[in-house]
């Protein structure tokens, strides 16, 4: 069985937080628990003077990559409730493809 990734393009992330509800609830989890958390870097300068403002989704040791809901098809929660369509998953290497065709702000979560 091929090992599975999350791959999750900040660049477009707009900080809605409906993964991690929808992660929390798929989960059972109660307030401030958390299988995947919203990371935000607060507004700044770039040396060209752009503005930044980036947000960035960080699974925790909780993240089993729904386990239950990929063995019945479905995407993990996270991905299917994503409204910004920042976050894929698929094989290692299917992801990695991805992101080196992607470049800019990706990163990859492997469990």
């Amino acid at each position: 069985m091929d090992k599975k990734a999350l791959l999750f393009n900040y660049e477009y992330c707009s900080g809605c937080h409906s993964c991690e509800i929808a992660c929390r609830n798929h989960l059972g989890l109660g307030l401030g628990e958390w299988g995947i958390k919203v990371t935000e870097v607060k507004p700044f300068k770039t040396p060209e003077g752009k503005m930044e403002w980036i947000y960035q989704p960080v699974p925790t040791q909780l993240c089993d990559l729904c386990a239950d809901l990929v063995a019945e098809g479905e995407k993990p929660a996270c991905v299917h409730h994503c409204l910004s369509f920042c976050i894929d998953y698929g094989t290692v290497e299917e992801m990695a493809a991805k992101a080196e065709k992607l470049g800019g702000r990706v990163s990859l979560f492997l469990p």
